[in-house]
C-alpha cells in the first residue's frame, strides 16, 4: 500500500514500570532494529532529552527514524478546571519540543476520570483545555491531536463518549488520532466512527484485541487492519503514519521481539 509510514509507540515499554531500567536511546536502538520508520514516543519515556530537542534531533538522525508524535498526559487527566492553566503550561512545554521537528504532532491522552461530580460535566473542562492547547500549537506551527483510550477512568470509552466530545471540540484545532484497540474495546462500529470522523484523523494506533477485549499482538485478533488503512487511507488530513502499539503479554514478556514481529505483520499488509 503507497502513501504508508510505519511507527512504533513507546508505550510497550512504558508500560512495564520499573521492569524498564533502559531510557530513550534503548528504545530508538530497539525501533531502528525492528525495520521502523518512525517513533511515537511519550512525555515519560523522553527522559534526559526532556530539555534538549536538538540532541533528541541528533539522536533520531543516527537511528535513522522520524518523530511522528509526542504524547503526554497530566495527573489531573484533563478533567479538572482549576489544573487547566497548568495543562496548558504542560502542553506549551511539549508543543515548544515538537515545534523542533517538522511535522511533528503533539498527541494529548485521553481525558480521565479523576474526580467525583458529574460525568458530563467533565467533557466540557477537558475540551476547553484541548481547544486552548490546539490555539497554542497552531500559534507554533504544531499540529494537536487527542488520542482517546479504553483504560480505568477513560472519559472516551463508547461511540456515545466520542460524539459528545468531538461536538465540543474545534476540529480546526484539535485532531484525532484513533485507535483501533481501544475502539474494539470500547464497543465501536469502527467502519462507522472512523468514517463519521475522518476529516478530524491525522495519523492512527494500530492495536489488536481478542474478541474478549483482551490485547493480543497485532494480526492475532479481531482488528481487521486492511479495511483500517483503507478508511483512514483517504481521510483528508492524515499524514500517512500508521503508529503500531502493543499491549499484550507477549509484549510485557519481550517487548523487543513483540515489536520486530509486529513490524513484519505490517510487512505482510504490504507496508
Amino acid at each position: 500500500m503507497a502513501g504508508f509510514k510505519v511507527g512504533c509507540q513507546t508505550y510497550t515499554w512504558e508500560m512495564l514500570g520499573s521492569r524498564f531500567a533502559g531510557g530513550p536511546d534503548d528504545l530508538l536502538a530497539a525501533i531502528c532494529a525492528a525495520g521502523y520508520a518512525g517513533i511515537e514516543i511519550t512525555d515519560t519515556m523522553i527522559g534526559a532529552y526532556r530539555e534538549r530537542p536538538a540532541d533528541f534531533s541528533t539522536a533520531l538522525q543516527s537511528s535513522g527514524l522520524t518523530l511522528v508524535a509526542l504524547a503526554f498526559a497530566s495527573p489531573s487527566g484533563f478533567t479538572l478546571a482549576d489544573r487547566i492553566g497548568s495543562d496548558l503550561e504542560i502542553a506549551r512545554r511539549w508543543i515548544d519540543f515538537a515545534a523542533a521537528f517538522p511535522g511533528a504532532l503533539v498527541s494529548i491522552g485521553s481525558p480521565t476520570e479523576m474526580s467525583s461530580g458529574p460525568r458530563e460535566d467533565k467533557f466540557g473542562i477537558a475540551a476547553e483545555f484541548c481547544n486552548r492547547a490546539g490555539e497554542i500549537g497552531r500559534a507554533a506551527g504544531v499540529g494537536v491531536a487527542m488520542h482517546p483510550s479504553s483504560h480505568h477512568d477513560t472519559l472516551l470509552f463508547d461511540r456515545a463518549d466520542y460524539d459528545r466530545m468531538f461536538a465540543l471540540l474545534d476540529p480546526a484545532l484539535v485532531g484525532w488520532v484513533p485507535d483501533t484497540g481501544h475502539m474494539l474495546r470500547g464497543g465501536h462500529d469502527m467502519t462507522d466512527t472512523l468514517a463519521t470522523y475522518r476529516d478530524r484523523i491525522r495519523y492512527v494506533h494500530l492495536k489488536d484485541v481478542d474478541a474478549a477485549g483482551n490485547w493480543a499482538m497485532l494480526g492475532q485478533g479481531v482488528c481487521d487492519t486492511p479495511a483500517v488503512l483503507g478508511a483512514v487511507g483517504a481521510a483528508p488530513a492524515f499524514n500517512g503514519w500508521v503508529v503500531v502499539e502493543e499491549e499484550s503479554e507477549a509484549a510485557g514478556a519481550d517487548p523487543a521481539r513483540a515489536v520486530k514481529q509486529n513490524r513484519a505483520t505490517m510487512r505482510g499488509y504490504g507496508l
